[in-house]
C-alpha cells in the first residue's frame, strides 16, 4: 500500500502534469507563430490596399486586429505555462524581464518580441489621441518583433529536437510574411515596373 501511494505521488509530481503543460506550451507557441505570420500578411495587405477586393477597409482592419489579438493571447499562454511546471518552473521575472538572471538568449528575444507586440496592441487604441507619425513608429516595431520571434522559434525547436519536424511548416508560413513585409517598403513605381502592381490611370 505504501509503495502504491509513493508511486502515485511521484507520478503526479514528476510526469503527466509537466508533460501536459509542456504540450500546451508547445501547441500555443505554434499557433502563435502561425497567427503572427498571418497577422503580418493581413496587415500589409490592408495597409497597402491590396486586399480591398475582399471587403471594406474597416472590415479588413478588424480582421487584422482579431489575428493580432489571437497571436498575443497564444503567446501569453505559451509563456505563462512555464510558471506552473512542477519541475524547472520559471519565475514571473524570468518570463517578463529579457536580461534577468537565468534567462537564456532564446528566451530573452522571445520576451522582447512578445512585449513589443503587446505594446503595439495597447497603443493601437490610442492612435486617435496621439500623432500619426508616433503611432506608426510604434506599430512598425512589429517588423522588428517578427525576426526576434522567428529566431526564438528556431532555437527553441532545435533545443527540443523538433526542428527537423517543424522547419518546413515554419518556412512555409514565414516566406509570405517576409515577402510582403519587404514589398511594403518598396516604392510603388518600382512595383509597377516589375509588374506586381498595375498602374492606376
Amino acid at each position: 500500500m505504501i509503495h502504491t501511494v509513493t508511486d502515485t505521488v511521484v507520478l503526479a509530481v514528476g510526469g503527466p502534469r509537466d508533460e501536459g503543460l509542456r504540450g500546451v506550451a508547445a501547441v500555443s507557441a505554434r499557433a502563435s507563430y502561425a497567427l503572427m505570420c498571418l497577422t503580418i500578411c493581413w496587415g500589409v495587405l490592408t495597409k497597402t490596399g491590396w486586399a480591398r477586393r475582399f471587403g471594406e477597409r474597416k472590415t479588413l482592419r478588424a480582421g487584422h486586429m482579431v489575428l493580432a489579438t489571437l497571436t498575443i493571447t497564444f503567446g501569453c499562454v505559451h509563456a505563462m505555462g512555464f510558471l506552473f511546471l512542477a519541475e524547472g518552473a520559471f519565475t514571473f521575472a524570468q518570463i517578463s524581464v529579457p536580461f534577468g538572471d537565468g534567462v537564456f538568449f532564446r528566451y530573452a528575444i522571445a520576451i522582447i518580441g512578445l512585449e513589443l507586440m503587446i505594446a503595439i496592441f495597447l497603443t493601437a487604441g490610442l492612435h486617435r489621441w496621439t500623432s500619426s507619425r508616433r503611432w506608426q513608429f510604434v506599430h512598425r516595431t512589429a517588423y522588428a518583433a517578427l525576426p526576434l520571434l522567428v529566431v526564438h522559434s528556431i532555437l527553441a525547436a532545435a533545443a527540443n529536437s523538433h526542428l527537423s519536424v517543424l522547419w518546413l511548416a515554419g518556412l512555409t508560413l514565414l516566406i509570405p510574411a517576409v515577402t510582403l513585409s519587404v514589398l511594403r517598403f518598396v516604392p510603388t513605381t518600382m512595383l509597377v515596373q516589375i509588374g506586381l502592381v498595375e498602374e492606376q490611370v
